[in-house]
């Protein structure tokens, strides 16, 4: 096997581990949004959750192009190729919305995401090191900064919930302006 193929199959590989990544973190902040009784976090687990799914899509473009041997497109290209597509069920959705729910708090949840998020960006910086293209690394960046907002705003919104993030009594940030 030459290097050139070695490398496109890794590269499938991972993007596969990162579309089961982004689809877990989907149904996670779904099921967190119907869970919490803050409005104000619900409206930010929505987002995330429309956040994830919008990388799902992209992914699955970028390893259909790997896989056809094509030139990877870039995000906006690949978003609207992904959303074209049926995306398989999470396998498992039942017990994880079960176990979800009866451990279920507000912290809890955001301490899960934060986790989760710092996992996917690990995946992400993985992605890169194995990247050769420049619209290859264009592409994984903007992922891996998504990643990076959402930890951000997750971060916020737990010191949001522990009263945190105030100087003076004045709030240093709003993280619904953020997710704006």
């Amino acid at each position: 096997m030459n290097e050139a193929k070695a490398s496109n199959e890794r590269m499938i590989s991972e993007l596969g581990r990162a579309i089961r990544t982004e689809a877990e973190g989907h149904l996670f902040y779904s099921e967190a949004a119907k869970l919490t009784g803050d409005p104000k976090g619900r409206e930010v687990f929505l987002h995330l959750a429309s956040e994830e799914l919008e990388h799902m899509h992209v992914i699955i473009s970028l390893v259909e192009a790997l896989e056809n041997g094509e030139e990877w497109p870039y995000y906006p290209d690949a978003l609207a190729e992904g959303m074209k597509k049926e995306h398989p069920i999470f396998p498992g959705i039942e017990e994880f919305k079960k176990k979800l729910e009866e451990d279920w708090t507000d912290r809890g949840a955001l301490e899960m995401a934060i986790k989760s998020e710092g996992e996917a960006l690990r995946a992400y910086l993985e992605l890169l090191k194995i990247a050769t293209t420049p619209r290859e690394k264009v592409v994984l960046t903007r992922l891996l900064e998504m990643e990076r907002t959402h930890q951000k705003v997750l971060r916020w919104e737990l010191e949001s919930i522990d009263e945190q993030g105030f100087w003076c009594g004045i709030m240093d940030y709003n993280v619904e302006k953020e997710v704006s």
